[in-house]
C-alpha cells in the first residue's frame, strides 16, 4: 500500500508595506479613540451614570470595538525586530507609522454583512479593527525600516540609531 503524502500548506509570499505619514495615522487613531470614548460614555449612561466604573467602561468599550494584537519584540545590538499578529487583515487594510521611539498599527477589515447578497440585515459584527501603539525600547531610524506582512504576521526590522548619533540628537 502506498503512503499518502500530506500536502504542505502553501505559505503566501511576504508583502512589503510602506509606512504611512505619522500625522495621517495620528488622525485616524484619534477617530478610533473617539469611537471608544463614545461607547464608554454609552455604557456609563446605561448604568444610570453611576460613577466609579470608568476603567471598566473603557476596557469593555475597547473589547467591543478593537481586536487584541499580540506583539513580540526582540533586540540585537544594531536592530529591533517586532512581530505583530494581524491575522485576517490584508496589506491594503493596514496602516503603520514608524517613529524613532514608537510604532502605530491601525487596521480595519472591510465588513461584508452576513446575508448581504440576500438583502437581509446582519445581526452581529465581530470587532475587526486594530489600534496598537508600541513604545520601543531603543531609538530607531524610521527611514531604514523594513515592514513585511506574511501569513497574518506583520514583521518590522528596525535599525537602531548609533549611540553617538543618539547623543548628538539629544544634545
Amino acid at each position: 500500500m502506498k503512503s499518502a503524502k500530506t500536502a504542505r500548506p502553501r505559505t503566501e509570499p511576504a508583502k512589503l508595506l510602506r509606512p504611512s505619514d505619522p500625522e495621517a495615522v495620528k488622525w485616524e487613531m484619534q477617530q478610533m479613540q473617539l469611537a471608544i470614548t463614545r461607547r464608554a460614555y454609552e455604557l456609563f449612561e446605561a448604568r444610570s451614570r453611576e460613577h466609579g466604573h470608568a476603567w471598566e467602561d473603557w476596557f469593555q468599550s475597547e473589547s467591543e470595538l478593537l481586536r487584541p494584537v499580540s506583539i513580540a519584540i526582540s533586540e540585537s545590538p544594531d536592530r529591533l525586530s517586532v512581530r505583530a499578529s494581524v491575522l485576517g487583515l490584508s496589506d491594503t487594510e493596514l496602516k503603520v507609522s514608524v517613529e524613532p521611539r514608537r510604532l502605530v498599527i491601525l487596521g480595519a477589515k472591510e465588513m461584508v454583512p452576513a446575508g448581504a447578497t440576500t438583502g437581509t440585515q446582519p445581526t452581529d459584527f465581530y470587532p475587526d479593527q486594530i489600534l496598537k501603539v508600541v513604545e520601543l525600547p531603543a531609538e530607531i531610524d524610521p527611514d531604514g525600516s523594513v515592514i513585511e506582512l506574511q501569513a497574518g504576521v506583520l514583521k518590522f526590522e528596525l535599525p537602531k540609531v548609533a549611540k553617538s548619533e543618539a547623543k548628538a540628537a539629544g544634545a
